[in-house]
């Protein structure tokens, strides 16, 4: 399935080509289902790689540097992207907590700003895609019980029907949330790749050489990184809220 508006034309006669970019390259049998290789699974798998290879570079330049130096070059680069999640973790959990889940938001902001930022590589933002939000959305909400479970045990249930009445309430705000995060992060991504999309499809081709460059700062560097923050602070806001629960 190939999701483009091809050859649309307007009462004026003017004719657009507008590619969204979601495109279904292979198919295969999987247990009675026939599923697809999108230009989401390639997006993605090209990420992944891009953070192995990064991860791999650090350690063998973590391995190979001496301690009674100071750090240059890119184990400079290493140590401040260290420090940056080190701080944002102790920001918004604590310095007790953040030791233990730093690793975990770390991880989640590099893939998110990267698939986020995807785009100026011409490829399609795997976060363009809900499959994908959501399941980052439901990595973090199984995070959110298990902190829950260890700090405040059996609490973790009861405090859902306190007070009975609202416990309806409760039960849904709990369902809601990795609902809430993933349709957050995908609306956002979503309609920068479509907006961008429109703009190359729309306008003539010797604008696009330079002009929507403006418009990637925007869509794909600033709202990338953004969004990116929002879904990793969101992240450490429910967690860290049933430390505090448990800590009562």
């Amino acid at each position: 399935m190939r999701h483009k508006l091809k050859n649309l034309a307007l009462p004026i006669g003017v004719i657009y080509d507008v590619d969204f970019g979601i495109h279904n390259y292979k198919s295969f049998d999987f247990f009675g289902h026939e599923v697809y290789i999108t230009t989401t699974h390639i997006s993605m798998a090209i990420v992944m790689l891009i953070l192995i290879v990064f991860a791999i570079a650090a350690n063998i330049a973590i391995r190979r540097a001496d301690p009674n130096k100071a750090p240059s070059g890119f184990l400079n680069v290493v140590e401040f992207l260290v420090q940056a999640v080190d701080n944002m973790a102790i920001g918004g959990m604590g310095a007790t907590h953040a030791g233990k889940y730093a690793n975990y938001l770390g991880s989640l902001f590099a893939f998110v700003v990267l698939s986020n930022i995807s785009g100026l590589l011409g490829l399609r933002p795997p976060t363009a895609d809900y499959g994908t939000t959501f399941a980052l959305a439901i990595i973090t909400f199984v995070l959110i019980h298990y902190a829950g479970f260890k700090y405040q045990k059996f609490g973790h249930i009861t405090s859902l029907f306190k007070p009975v009445i609202l416990s309806p309430i409760n039960i849904i705000g709990e369902i809601a949330t990795p609902i809430s995060m993933s349709l957050r992060l995908f609306g956002n991504i979503l309609s920068g790749t479509v907006m961008m999309a429109l703009i190359y499809g729309l306008i003539p081709k010797i604008l696009t050489i330079a002009w929507p460059g403006v418009l990637h700062i925007y869509f794909d560097i600033f709202s990338g990184c953004i969004q990116a923050y929002v879904f990793v602070m969101l992240t450490m806001v429910f967690v860290s809220g049933n430390f505090e629960a448990g800590e009562e």
